[in-house]
């Protein structure tokens, strides 16, 4: 009887345990599923590589199939030998080699399921240059054959290759934690659990086994590269004006740029430099008076997706020879001079301060050039310089001029750049191409005052020409450095002042990816399927070369209904300003593209398109979700043990209630 008591008593303590440990485990439960993820993963902020396709087949990145890959983190060596599948931590200097090594080093290629580059606030010490383009950028559109010449010389071509692992660039916050983890899976050789990093990067073209863009396209598991350049005119070009159509002077700027990461392309140099300056020589220009009365019309345009065969300067040039809409008062053939600016923000790179001018053909371009050189004497500062790019170089760099010159080899242009032969620029078309180590505002403010004097002197066709006149024409320094701010850094970023006055972004941090085109191409788009820096740049465009509009009771923009007409700033309040301006969207997409009943069309090869037959037709692939994200798992082994050790656990409980049963039956029995 004793026995069976104290059996009883110790069920008691055991049940009231249980019970007391189940109080306390729901006091610390968690209140929901998102709680308990959020506290067994940690979400990794970073910049994937995408996969995009062409005519041809893939580049970029993509899971190799439908599952998510998860692997251990380890850092990369470059002696080390990998036992196991492996996402590889990689510093920046060190990019290269890993590639280099993946290319060369097939065992060791079957281990990397994934690549994490670290990313930090300086650059590493020695890195000379970076740049994952070519050495000769799009050289198959060049309007000559040097294909081996090297623009681009620490070019090295990575992102022109595909790769069937996903690739991230870290954020500054995710490499210190993903530091932290490689460490500690070093020292796990004791530990009987690791931290892995689980990748999700899942591609709709990989998924459905679209591996170019003409079947991509057909099966909708892509769309194709393209965007919205916008063109203005200064003043104004009124259409249907019983006026004089004037000869033009058309000046240009690129406003994408490239990247291995596809929402890290910055391009402070290449190309954003010259956009900003761009925008200061309008803004310098339109509060200059009687430039209705000069002999010429300056038109002001910049292109999108020109990294990814000059998208946006082709279709111009389409739309033109279309006289479509999107381009309704210009006319190829009324375009006397084009002026390019490039790559202007590392023109104080050098003791010289000089910026080079790269043309079309001496004969036909030396009005331009003089004209240069006049604006740059009326500045009256000897510390910069304008000289003609050398000889010796096989033609034009990589620039829009290009597609103008293929279309036309008689056409007139320069090309100002912050280079001669080579490109001032090491870190071209790479992350790395950013406001803080990459550009001169003082270099930018000097290319844009050369530029508005000298398109003045252009526009007044050869007239004496007074110097105070000139001397009215200054650059706004200020405005400047306000778009350094606004479209090269997240703070203040697309929510800066100046930005907010025109439009309301959608992000802070501006991107110059191309991006895709959404929706059916139009000179009118749905805003919301244009970008943030297009919108701002139209916006900016229309109100600097605009008019005031005598219609100023009716309601904007339902009201704007005027000749010339237009609505500005309607972002911003609901209500905006009618304005009148020549400001449009182009759409920029491949020009072997058709757009028909909702989905797209690979056009053939037309003869008259000269440089359609090297284009790639580019797509970037459809996905569902981008993840990044890393756990800790247990070994293999661990979980071998356990599951013996449950075996054991579970054989011996059963031995103990046969014991107990019958101890506690033969117990009663007794009683």
């Amino acid at each position: 009887m004793d026995d069976s008591k104290l059996f009883v008593f110790l069920l008691c303590l055991f049940a009231q345990f249980c019970i007391s440990f189940s109080a306390s485990d729901q006091v610390n439960s968690f209140q929901s599923v998102p709680d308990l993820e959020k506290s067994m993963y940690m979400a990794i902020d970073g910049y994937p590589c995408v996969r995009l396709l062409n005519l041809s087949g893939e580049i970029g990145c993509s899971n190799p199939g439908r599952a998510n890959i998860v692997a251990p983190v380890t850092r990369f060596k470059t002696a080390n030998k990998l036992a196991e599948p492996s996402a590889l931590l990689v510093s920046i200097d060190q990019f290269e080699d890993l590639f280099a090594r993946l290319s060369d080093d097939a065992d060791f290629s079957r281990h990397v399921v994934g690549v994490l580059v670290e990313s930090g606030s300086q650059l590493p010490n020695g890195l000379k240059g970076f740049s994952p383009d070519k050495k000769f950028p799009q050289a198959e559109f060049a309007p000559y054959q040097s294909g081996k010449f090297e623009w681009n010389p620490t070019g090295s071509g990575l992102m022109w290759r595909a790769y069937n692992f996903p690739v991230f660039l870290l954020s500054n916050s995710s490499t210190l934690a993903l530091q932290e983890i490689a460490l500690r899976n070093e020292k796990r050789e004791k530990s009987y659990t690791v931290d892995v990093a689980d990748f999700d990067l899942v591609m709709q073209t990989t998924k459905s086994g679209t591996r170019d863009s003409e079947t991509c396209l057909r099966e909708q598991t892509c769309l194709p590269l393209g965007g919205y350049s916008v063109w203005s005119a200064l003043p104004p070009i009124v259409v249907s004006s019983s006026k004089k159509v004037k000869p033009m002077i058309l000046t240009v700027a690129s406003m994408d740029a490239a990247s291995f990461f596809r929402d890290k392309s910055v391009g402070a140099d290449s190309p954003i430099s010259g956009l900003i300056s761009l925008l200061a020589v309008v803004d310098a220009l339109s509060r200059v008076d009687g430039l209705g009365d000069l002999d010429k019309q300056l038109v002001f345009a910049v292109f999108t997706g020109e990294a990814w065969g000059y998208l946006g300067s082709r279709r111009f040039l389409l739309e033109l020879d279309q006289h479509s809409d999107a381009v309704s008062g210009l006319d190829l053939a009324l375009i006397e001079t084009v002026l390019e600016i490039g790559s202007v923000g590392k023109g104080f790179a050098q003791d010289d301060k000089t910026f080079f001018a790269h043309s079309t053909k001496e004969s036909a371009t030396n009005g331009t050039l003089s004209a240069l050189k006049d604006a740059l004497g009326s500045l009256k500062t000897k510390s910069i310089k304008i000289s003609r790019a050398s000889k010796s170089n096989p033609g034009l760099p990589p620039s829009s001029l290009m597609s103008f010159l293929k279309k036309n080899p008689e056409t007139s242009g320069v090309v100002l750049e912050d280079f001669d032969a080579t490109f001032t620029n090491k870190f071209y078309h790479s992350h790395l191409d950013d406001l803080s180590a990459n550009i001169n505002s003082s270099a930018i403010v000097a290319a844009a005052s050369v530029v508005a004097r000298s398109l003045y002197i252009l526009a007044s066709d050869k007239k004496e020409i007074n110097n105070s006149v000139l001397n009215t024409i200054n650059i706004n320094a200020s405005l400047v450095k306000e778009l350094l701010g606004c479209l090269l850094s997240c703070e203040p970023g697309l929510s800066c002042e100046l930005v907010n006055r025109y439009i309301a972004p959608s992000a802070s941090c501006p991107s110059h990816y191309v991006g895709v085109v959404l929706g059916e191409p139009s000179s009118q788009p749905y805003p919301g399927n244009v970008g943030d820096v297009p919108r701002f740049l139209w916006n900016f465009l229309a109100d600097k070369t605009a008019i005031p509009s005598k219609n100023t009771s009716s309601a904007c923009p339902k009201g704007c209904s005027g000749n010339g007409e237009m609505c500005v700033k309607a972002e911003t309040d609901g209500k905006g300003v009618c304005v009148i301006s020549s400001t449009r969207y182009v759409p920029a997409y491949s020009t072997r593209l058709k757009y028909e009943s909702e989905t797209w069309e690979v056009l053939p090869h037309n003869s008259s398109d000269t440089m359609g037959a090297a284009d790639p037709v580019w797509t970037e692939s459809n996905w569902d979700t981008i993840r990044l994200r890393v756990y800790t798992v247990q070994d293999t082994r661990f979980d071998s043990w356990i599951l013996l050790l449950g075996v054991t656990v579970t054989v011996l409980s059963y031995i103990i209630i046969v014991i107990s049963k019958a101890f506690i039956t033969k117990a009663l029995k007794r009683d």
